[in-house]
């Protein structure tokens, strides 16, 4: 891990880093005087772009004593764009425009390439956060596009929780992902977000083998979250990360 800037931002301490290439960004709450419990925090892609709303919530993360971190997706950002990605994403608004149901054929070339080299690079990022004096376990995983959290947290044993957002179309392997999940799930859903499918959604909820899974279900569309949606999702972490 290459540290290439440290600032202070309120009452967190801000690095940036590169990791192999893969720029990431590592937030710990000013003058903790031991190690962290860290949340790795997931978004749609592009970190400059995202960076005043994963600034807020690293800041409430660390209110109650969580470090944060998040990695640039492939493709976005200053991060070269994956083959086949964009071409599925121009088929899925065609089918959206014409009001077609997206087939899994163009869910697939969507998204699965997103999770196949996200989860290494995040698992990586784990390994050198890790390694950090400031930082330990447990590990908890929250937002993102759902289908990298749940393979994430399916392979690898260091994600104790997750707090998911049910915001994007999901593949048949991320179905079979959820079936081996078997730890603490909070899902948020927006009722109303007409880019994304309900159903789906709901499907794979119920696919998740966890025998602790929360579902929180608000109306409005994508950008609609209301404000006591973070705070549920916080006393969320704080139940399962301060053991």
């Amino acid at each position: 891990m290459h540290l290439t800037s440290h600032s202070r931002v309120g009452d967190l301490v801000e690095r940036s880093f590169t990791l192999d290439g893969v720029p990431g960004i590592l937030w710990t709450p000013a003058g903790a005087d031991r190690p962290s419990p860290l949340i790795l925090m997931g978004h749609p892609g592009g970190i400059e772009r995202m960076h005043p709303r994963l600034v807020a919530r690293a800041a409430r993360a660390a209110a109650d004593g969580f470090a944060t971190a998040t990695i640039e997706l492939p493709g976005s950002g200053v991060r070269p764009p994956l083959p086949g990605v964009d071409a599925a994403r121009a088929d899925l608004r065609r089918a959206l425009q014409v009001g077609e149901s997206v087939s899994a054929d163009v869910i697939d070339r969507l998204i699965l390439p997103l999770v196949d080299q996200a989860v290494p690079e995040w698992q990586q990022a784990i390994d050198a956060l890790l390694e950090r004096d400031e930082i330990t376990g447990p590990v908890g995983f929250s937002g993102g596009v759902i289908s990298i959290a749940v393979r994430l947290a399916a392979v690898d044993p260091r994600i104790r929780c997750a707090g998911l957002f049910a915001g994007s179309y999901v593949p048949a392997a991320t179905m079979a992902d959820a079936a081996r999940l078997t730890i603490p799930l909070h899902v948020l859903l927006q009722w109303d977000d007409a880019g994304n499918d309900r159903q789906q959604a709901l499907d794979l909820f119920d696919a998740f083998a966890s025998t602790e899974k929360t579902l929180e279900a608000n109306m409005g569309g994508h950008t609609g979250v209301p404000l006591h949606a973070g705070e549920s999702a916080a006393a969320f972490f704080a139940r399962h990360l301060r053991a």
